[in-house]
């Protein structure tokens, strides 16, 4: 048992370790509120149509759609079809990103808190520690790649020392020492930007996607010069035919929607800061297929060239820079890869914040909000990051990247749910304030215990008849029967069964207040907050020690 000196000191550092709240405020601190879970206020919300635009053309100019076309051919298609099914990819992308989104832009929830609706106030938590789980991995990824980026910036300004550094790890570590050290040196550097909060991105969001678009057209221009032309790979034709061309361009166009619409699951993280409901629209519905169309275009381009620059295909950008300053260390290469660097190394930190710790963070902020908000989950996922040496999932062909690679066989369902639990169950309203009522039997999202068996249902049987193809695949065994064709529609399959599903099961087993809408009254919270420590306070003068009492909160008891 603790001494009374004991328990008055866990309260405090108990008090003290809680999250900072406004100094102007009508909310407080709970087990499921915080500042950054609750609707954003107006004053927060800052994104404008060009914040989302920004935000679009860092996702999009990354190593996912400039190698997007390596993908395709590599299935068989040959570049005019690869292309096709990319614009595809993109519009279909887009058109999700919007309507995932469109929730956080009209009630300005982000996803974890969105998931209380459809999955339960103790379900929520399922989708959330999904998203956890890929968002540090993928983290580690894109800092590993931010690694690379300072690695081809200290090349450029060191010269032949650096760039031939002898390794003096051992081949287990399965990184060498030039790259780790960049590894880290990229960390120290990021690790500021995670103090700045999501609504006064945008400024820093536009340096880099000016710097990531000149970086871009700069190799290209670089590329079609030196090679006099795009070279032949651009040429290519079908190398597949009959039913294994189509099926091999299906599972291309679900791959790409399934890599970029499983990031958008979460996208009302963002949305919520949208400045008027419809600032995401264009900044999505065009921005989103223009910027990844063009950049697995340009691509394309630029390793066609270089490949007859180089007689050898890089289609990783930064393998390129890499290999450029392995072959030649002139002043024109140093100052041309110095720059294109830098541009990298702008993107990678935008792509690390857009992507993973921002909405990371605040997946990580549901698990304990009352002492963990937007910025100091991000600090937690990115130590995770490192923790989890994600050079070994780079530099190396594992079987837990081709299972990493097709997590939206997950994710899918998840989306479909979500999408029909906002259009076709709520009709587009929420009850906001029971989203925040915790262990309340009387709140709008308890269901069973804090469960809702409807969503687990749908989720389940949309999954299942994925997982065999799923298999086939990570083991390498696929020869395209029934069970592969399925896993390769595994995205659009999962989406709409779960969607088709939950919506009937709402349907057919409704519950009170299904439909509807009240606002969140953050004076309610903050009255009862009050009313607690008021009671506290009292106990402990009366007794001289802490006490706790037993309160009613809906039809639940608890101590406070």
């Amino acid at each position: 048992m603790l001494s009374g000196e004991s328990k008055d000191t866990a309260v405090y550092w108990a008090k003290k370790l809680e999250c900072p709240v406004d100094e102007q405020r009508d909310y407080e601190n709970t087990y499921w509120c915080n500042r950054d879970l609750i609707p954003i206020p107006k004053d927060r919300r800052t994104w404008t149509w060009q914040g989302f635009a920004g935000y679009w053309i860092i996702n999009g100019i990354n190593t996912t759609a400039w190698t997007a076309g390596s993908s395709l051919l590599s299935l068989g298609l040959s570049v005019r079809e690869a292309m096709g099914v990319i614009v595809g990819a993109s519009l279909i992308s887009s058109i999700i990103a919007v309507i995932t989104g469109w929730p956080g832009s009209h009630h300005y929830l982000g996803f974890t808190v969105l998931q209380r609706g459809s999955w339960g106030m103790r379900g929520g938590f399922w989708p959330v520690l999904n998203r956890l789980m890929t968002a540090s991995i993928w983290m580690g990824i894109q800092l590993y790649w931010g690694g690379q980026a300072v690695k081809i910036i200290l090349g450029a300004i060191i010269g032949p020392k650096w760039v031939h550094m002898a390794n003096t790890l051992p081949a287990s570590a399965h990184v060498d020492t030039a790259s780790l050290i960049s590894f880290f040196v990229f960390f120290i550097f990021f690790v500021p930007t995670l103090m700045v909060p999501p609504e006064r991105l945008q400024m820093p969001f536009r340096v880099a996607f000016v710097m990531i678009t000149s970086t871009m057209f700069g190799i290209l221009i670089w590329a079609l010069c030196a090679a006099h032309g795009a070279g032949t790979l651009v040429h290519t034709g079908p190398s597949g035919h009959g039913s294994v061309l189509r099926w091999n361009t299906t599972y291309g166009l679900q791959s790409i929607v399934g890599g970029y619409a499983s990031g958008c699951l979460g996208q009302s993280d963002w949305t919520r800061y949208a400045k008027y409901p419809n600032a995401q629209l264009f900044g999505q519905a065009v921005t989103a297929p223009l910027t990844i169309c063009i950049t697995a275009l340009c691509g394309l381009l630029i390793t066609s060239a270089t490949a007859q620059i180089y007689g050898e295909v890089y289609w990783n950008p930064f393998e390129l820079l890499l290999a450029i300053q392995a072959n030649s260390l002139s002043a024109g290469a140093r100052a041309g890869t110095f720059f294109a660097g830098i541009g990298f190394a702008c993107s990678q930190f935008a792509l690390c914040i857009v992507l993973n710790s921002v909405s990371a963070g605040m997946d990580m902020a549901a698990l304990m909000p009352k002492y963990i908000n937007i910025r100091r989950g991000a600090y937690i996922i990115t130590i995770i990051s490192i923790a989890i040496c994600p050079w070994q999932y780079v530099t190396q062909a594992t079987v837990f990247i081709t299972v990493l690679s097709g997590w939206s066989v997950f994710l899918s369902p998840m989306t479909g749910i979500l999408c029909s639990d906002y259009f076709l169950v709520r009709k587009c309203g929420y009850h906001v304030g029971d989203l925040y009522l915790g262990v309340n039997k009387s709140g709008a999202y308890w269901y069973t215990q804090g469960f809702n068996w409807r969503a687990y249902l749908a989720w389940s049987f949309a999954l299942w008849p994925m997982l065999p193809g799923f298999a086939r695949q990570v083991k390498g065994v696929a020869d395209g029967n029934g069970w592969d064709h399925l896993y390769q529609i595994s995205y659009f399959f999962g989406f709409f069964v779960s969607g088709f599903l939950y919506w009937a099961f709402s349907a057919i087993f409704p519950i009170k207040r299904q439909t509807g809408s009240s606002p969140f009254v953050l004076e309610l919270h903050a009255q009862m907050r009050e009313k607690h420590e008021e009671g506290r306070s009292q106990s402990q003068s009366d007794s001289g020690t802490p006490h706790y009492e037993e309160i009613m909160i809906g039809d639940e008891k608890g101590l406070v």
